[in-house]
């Protein structure tokens, strides 16, 4: 018996902290970040979730009281934080999202790449810069998505300052209230030096306070490291059993 028990708490020490269930124990400290893209009225794909999901994983998070921010609000303390995150711009956020965010009291923070609004992104109908100017902003912030969506781990870090600098001038130039908060091209960034920090110290001295890749872990806030905030990606082909399983392990593979 006590040779199961040594085998066993070894697993369970590390499933604990590798999906990071000691948080449970702050809730507090638990912070939440979604990663959606694209609505569509029935949908198959992994980037685009269907509006009959996405009304019921928003009903969830109603039900069960989860806190919805913004960034600019992740310094209030509450119990159950979320921040709900859609990548790009397009069309079918600004049609079907505002009627849902209202009805389930919930805030969605929209990633914008100012090229993507400017000349479209392959066969995709993007938000116009118009559109984006009229969103409520009870229930909508917008954020910094680069200018030209380049894969930040392929690129030098003076183009990134110059991409980003661009990505805030337009929508400064289009009276675009914005957030100073990124999320990365395709979640990528250097994940070692010099280029890691060289593109932190761009981030820095932009006044960038946030940036997110994917990660699908659930973050500790306030965090020593607020450019490397994790989201979750909910997928189009996600049941609601599979979106309750992420809100607790973040991710449903080990590895």
């Amino acid at each position: 018996m006590m040779k199961i028990l040594y085998l066993i708490f070894p697993v369970l020490l590390f499933v604990v902290f590798y999906f990071r269930l000691y948080l449970f124990l702050f809730p507090k400290n638990r912070l939440i970040i979604l990663m959606y893209h694209q609505i569509a009225e029935e949908s198959t794909e992994d980037l685009i979730v269907s509006l009959k999901n996405l009304e019921k994983q928003f009903e969830y998070l109603n039900r069960k009281k989860y806190t919805s921010k913004f960034f600019s609000e992740l310094n209030i303390p509450s119990p159950k934080s979320i921040i709900i995150t859609f990548d790009d711009g397009y069309k079918n956020n600004e049609i079907y999202l505002p009627f849902l965010l209202e009805k389930y009291k919930l805030k969605a923070t929209i990633f914008i790449p100012t090229e993507f609004i400017q000349k479209g992104y392959k066969n995709n109908v993007m938000m116009t810069f118009e559109e984006i100017r009229q969103l409520n902003r009870k229930y909508f912030d917008i954020a910094l998505h680069s200018h030209s969506h380049q894969n930040f781990r392929n690129i030098s870090a003076g183009f990134i300052e110059n991409d980003l600098e661009k990505n805030m001038q337009i929508l400064d130039e289009e009276k675009i209230e914005y957030s100073k908060v990124l999320a990365y091209p395709y979640g990528k960034y250097p994940k070692k030096n010099p280029g890691k920090q060289a593109l932190f110290s761009v981030l820095k001295h932009l006044n960038i306070l946030y940036a997110v890749r994917i990660g699908n872990k659930i973050n500790y806030f306030p965090t020593q490291k607020p450019y490397e905030l994790c989201r979750i990606d909910i997928k189009g082909t996600d049941t609601l059993i599979h979106f309750k399983l992420k809100l607790i392990f973040g991710r449903l593979k080990m590895f």
